[in-house]
């Protein structure tokens, strides 16, 4: 008669639960007809009257366990055991009641969304399940409402979306939220069951917080000694905001303080680092007052015109310079002086000068560092600081005299300063000059008259301001030579006339006075060489030795001769007639009898 039956879920009577009564056309009510059941359940969970059909569930049953039970019905004659009724498939379907509340998978969830956001911007979808059928009346029909977190957050009653409900939420002002939301099934009707979640919302940052000196006035205080790069102190600016979005980056408006002083910014504390630019002097300024300025180092645009424009702050730094009792200064460093040579002892030099920086000005005391003159040249007064000579200077033994001078604060002798003093030595026309070389000079005896025999040239250890001009000069009644000056400190040697002869003279001394042009006028004589030699038909030298020129002229037997009469001369025991043999008139016969005719 049906294939379905169905039976509500979780009965609660103290009776076998009716489930519904299966009933053959071929049962006429005689009592002969049995019904069996067969299938899912049979016997434990579902009886059935075998003699009127009725169905009964023994036991409370589950939806959610199971929903529907399979089950074989059949109708026997109970005298023969003969099937009137072949086997009939029919299911009993346990009907859902909302027994069961929705569950959300975490009972705390995390979610942020940043600061300043649009009203119904999404931070997080939750939901929850329930396990009732979703298809049977509204046991899983949920409705999702807020039960805390108003009115700042509001959720989609459908899915379970979380949004903004408020605009311009700070972070600032407050960072987090605890939000309840429910579940209820039964479409949110009363009677429905629930389920809660709690979800806990950050607000993330978003630079929307200019910085801020929360004093705007600042003192700071350094001694004048202080290096150039040092940290003379710290100031701080305040940002609300975290991360990124807090660095700030600080600067000096003022020029004031840009020409004195540089501020850098500190990464890991956020603040501004006031360092030393150029050397302080208390005696000059004893203090600075500038202006700096705080932005932060990354902007956002949607925030640097509201609300709370402009978006950066500025603040006075007020430095004081303490004194300290600083080493005297010198008026100039290097001290460059000029001097001429020759300047007698104790003669003026130059002046240095020195005085005490500090507020006091404490007087000073002179000094020269020996080790810087160690041929003790100079002296100094101690008093105003003249440096004079202590013996005269020759520019050409050191054109250059490099010393120290020390100033020592009398009140204070381990506050010292010393400064070069380059003393150069200025020239004076004190040295004649002179042949830049030996010269080798030679005269041919086959010579023409007027024939160059030599160039020379000449130096001076002096060095005047306009250049070298030498004048060259010899004998104007030289017989033998004469010479030409050539105009570049230069002069050629000439002869005057031709024909030189060794055997009359071989060697010639040349006087040749030198001048220069400067004040006073230095000259010197320098002596010139010129050997006799014989020569070529070109004019090359051959030989310029009398030796040579001897034994050209004497034979063999005649060297002999000469050389026998010496041996005799020596001897211990000379024969009269020997020494006849060898005496001057005779050797000079033999010379004579060896000697051409020109």
């Amino acid at each position: 008669m049906w294939n379905q039956f169905f039976l509500l879920e979780e009965y609660t009577g103290n009776d076998n639960q009716y489930v519904g009564k299966l009933h053959s056309n071929m049962d006429r009510g005689d009592g002969n007809v049995k019904y069996i059941l067969t299938g899912d359940g049979v016997g434990s969970l579902f009886l059935i009257d075998e003699n009127s059909g009725d169905i009964h569930a023994t036991k409370r049953l589950d939806r959610e366990e199971r929903a529907i039970y399979t089950l074989h019905a059949k109708v026997v004659d109970k005298r023969t055991n003969e099937t009137l009724e072949a086997d009939t498939e029919f299911n009993i379907k346990i009907h859902d009641i909302n027994d069961n509340e929705p569950k959300f998978s975490k009972d705390l969830y995390f979610a942020s969304v940043p600061e300043m956001s649009d009203v119904g911007t999404s931070v997080i979808q939750v939901t929850a399940t329930d396990a009732d059928d979703q298809t049977y009346g509204n046991s899983a029909k949920l409705v999702y409402s807020i039960l805390q977190g108003q009115p700042y957050f509001s959720v989609d009653s459908d899915n379970g979306t979380i949004r903004t409900a408020l605009p311009n939420m700070d972070r600032e002002t407050k960072e987090n939220y605890q939000v309840v939301i429910q579940a209820k099934d039964m479409a949110g009707q009363m009677g429905g069951l629930s389920g809660t979640t709690t979800v806990s919302i950050t607000l993330s940052d978003e630079n929307d917080s200019p910085p801020r000196f929360a004093n705007h006035t600042f003192r700071l205080s350094t001694l004048e000694s202080a290096e150039v790069g040092a940290a003379i102190g710290r100031i701080k600016a305040n940002d609300a905001d975290v991360g990124r979005n807090a660095e700030m980056q600080y600067s000096i408006v003022d020029r004031n303080g840009q020409d004195m002083f540089t501020i850098i910014s500190d990464q890991n504390t956020q603040e501004g680092v006031i360092r030393v630019k150029k050397q302080l002097d208390y005696e000059k300024q004893r203090t600075y007052s500038f202006k700096v300025e705080v932005t932060n180092t990354y902007l956002d645009p949607r925030f640097m015109y509201s609300p709370n424009p402009p978006f950066k702050d500025d603040a006075m730094v007020r430095v004081t310079i303490e004194d300290v009792d600083e080493p005297p200064v010198f008026s100039r460093n290097p001290y460059i002086i000029e001097v001429h040579e020759d300047t007698a002892a104790g003669s003026f030099v130059g002046v240095v000068s020195a005085r005490d920086p500090d507020a006091d000005n404490n007087p000073v005391k002179y000094s020269i560092d020996r080790h810087t003159d160690l041929e003790r040249l100079f002296n100094i007064d101690s008093v105003n600081g003249t440096i004079t000579t202590l013996k005269g200077l020759d520019r050409e033994m050191s054109k250059w005299h490099n010393i120290s001078v020390v100033a020592t604060e009398i009140s204070n002798p381990r506050q010292t300063t010393r400064v070069p003093v380059f003393i150069r030595v200025l020239d004076v026309n004190d040295n004649a000059p002179e042949f830049a070389m030996y010269y080798e000079t030679f005269v041919c005896e086959n010579v023409q008259s007027g024939q160059l025999i030599q160039t020379i040239s000449a130096v001076d250890t002096d060095e005047p301001l306009v250049g070298h001009k030498f004048v060259f000069s010899i004998s104007s009644s030289n017989p033998n030579f004469t010479i030409v000056d050539n105009e570049d400190n230069t002069a050629r040697i000439l002869t005057r006339r031709a024909g030189f002869s060794r055997r009359e003279m071989n060697t010639y001394l040349l006087p040749v006075v030198i001048s220069d042009n400067d004040y006073p006028i230095q000259s010197s004589t320098s002596t010139l060489t010129v050997n006799v030699c014989a020569c070529d038909s070109r004019g090359n030298m051959q030989s310029c030795n009398t030796e040579a020129l001897l034994s050209a002229g004497l034979s063999t037997g005649a060297l002999v001769a000469i050389l026998l009469c010496v041996i005799i001369l020596l001897s211990s025991n000379v024969d009269p007639a020997h020494l006849l043999m060898c005496s001057p008139l005779h050797v000079y016969a033999i010379f004579l009898s060896q000697t051409p005719v020109s």
